[in-house]
């Protein structure tokens, strides 16, 4: 029986990705797949879209349906309907009430085309109202980990008071500390819309999650033991991605060729390179950005170094840095969008530093590739508590302060950069069994997308859910 599902996915580059990838994992599955976007946001997609459906494997093609994004309603400049589009990684009210307005041309499109299934990023609250005014069962999709789900519960069930003094998170199979600078806003300083968001994810027909039971097994028995919430872990998405020119073509368009990129990869030595990226969204002060390219100067290794939402080089690096580091082929500066896949999966590559956001975790663990942490905000803190503490692949740089303004977060000086890089670079006891467990997992996400693996399973079950629906016959 043909299946027809909707895929809705939040308009940043780290919910749109995933979702995209989701998207063509259905598709190859013989599900007919429809993503739902806005006109700007389509030629974030197109690329990714187009190359799935060169596989003539594919029973349907992949669809893209368009909704017109409300800017004049909602007081936003036109052409700014992704959070890229703006020169701030926070979402804004006025964002989430274009986000709430497209709820009536979505339910449009329900109606002419009555899919048997809708997969909407937790973001669209109202997503699961549309899906019961339809009779179509909604599905929760979660861009994080079922870890930061349960950590976000233990710290909801804490009476938190701020100060500075480290504390157990209590209730976990592992432990660990936090303080309350680390924690997001939406701990610290919940509102309506996170209950809002709530309902929206506790009406819906349950939760993907773009994660792999052999990652976080603990923490999803916790969660299927406490709650009837259904969960199905699909991921890593990213891994379905196995071409170069599928991996080069995520995304927004690159700011360096494939080519060039693969040229100066194939010049250096295995595992010498460090990765160093702060995603899509990340920003940091040109004092920040000036320590940066000290420590990675320092450290003496190899490096490709992503910087987006930064001005010209010149305001921000050392002088004659240029010269004496880039020039001199010891590094690679990328200003714009990376190839991030092909990157991390290039044999050259031995480390990264990253902020720790789910996409680039999971991308760092599916490559096999061990992690200098550097979190910046959101739930980006508990990611690297999960790559740290829980799964040890990684190393803290020491950032102590979670916030979407980057003139708020505590300077890392380039001492404290060289010191962490080299620790996950070098040839030391820990910095070796990094790499071993690193691998180790690296194993086990393949195997877990893998006929037969727990996510190719888990995808399985869900689609004969949806199957039974469909054919009237209940779960």
């Amino acid at each position: 029986m043909d299946l027809h599902f909707f895929f809705l996915p939040f308009l940043a580059p780290g919910h749109m990705i995933p979702m995209v990838d989701l998207a063509g994992v259905f598709a190859g599955r013989g599900v007919r797949s429809t993503i739902v976007t806005t006109t700007a946001n389509v030629p974030l997609v197109q690329p990714t879209v187009d190359l799935a459906n060169a596989d003539d494997s594919l029973r349907h093609p992949i669809q893209i349906l368009v909704l017109s994004f409300p800017s004049f309603e909602s007081g936003i400049p036109l052409g700014h309907e992704n959070l890229l589009a703006f020169n701030d990684p926070e979402v804004t009210p006025e964002f989430m009430t274009a986000i709430n307005m497209l709820e009536d041309p979505f339910k449009q499109l329900l109606q002419a085309h009555r899919p048997d299934g809708i997969v909407a990023d937790i973001f669209y609250a109202w997503a699961s109202d549309a899906a019961k005014e339809f009779g179509i069962p909604r599905l929760s999709f979660h861009g994080s980990n079922t870890f930061c789900t349960v950590v976000s519960g233990a710290l909801g069930r804490l009476k938190l008071h701020e100060s500075e003094q480290a504390f157990d998170v209590p209730g976990l199979p592992h432990r660990f500390q936090m303080t309350w600078s680390q924690l997001p806003e939406f701990i610290t300083k919940p509102d309506d819309s996170m209950e809002r968001l709530g309902d929206g994810y506790r009406k819906s027909y349950g939760m993907l999650v773009n994660s792999f039971y052999e990652l976080e097994s603990d923490y999803i028995d916790l969660v299927k033991k406490g709650s009837e919430t259904k969960l199905w872990h699909v991921g890593p998405l990213s891994l379905h991605n196995q071409l170069a020119k599928e991996k080069a073509a995520r995304g927004n368009t690159a700011s360096i060729s494939s080519d060039e990129c693969l040229t100066w990869l194939d010049s250096k030595k295995p595992r010498s390179v460090l990765y160093v990226c702060f995603g899509s969204l990340g920003q940091c002060t040109t004092t920040q950005l000036h320590e940066i390219a000290l420590g990675l100067e320092a450290s003496d290794h190899p490096f490709i170094w992503v910087v987006s939402n930064a001005g010209e080089p010149s305001e921000w690096l050392p002088e004659r840095f240029n010269e004496r580091v880039i020039g001199e082929g010891k590094g690679l500066l990328i200003k714009g969008w990376a190839p991030q896949l092909l990157i991390l999966n290039h044999e050259a590559v031995g480390g990264s530093v990253t902020h720790c956001g789910w996409n680039s975790c999971l991308e760092g663990i599916s490559a096999g590739v061990p992690m200098v942490t550097w979190p910046l905000f959101a739930e980006q803190f508990f990611n690297e508590k999960l790559v740290v503490d829980v799964l040890r692949v990684g190393i803290a740089v020491g950032a102590t302060v979670c916030s979407h303004r980057k003139e708020k977060r505590a300077l890392v000086k380039a001492e404290a950069i060289k010191k962490a890089v080299d620790e996950l670079m070098g040839s030391g006891e820990e910095a070796e069994s990094r790499r071993k467990t690193a691998e180790k997992l690296k194993e086990l996400a393949i195997k877990a997308v893998a006929e037969g693996g727990s996510s190719h399973m888990d995808l399985s079950c869900l689609l004969a859910d949806m199957v039974n629906l469909k054919a009237g016959r209940g779960i």
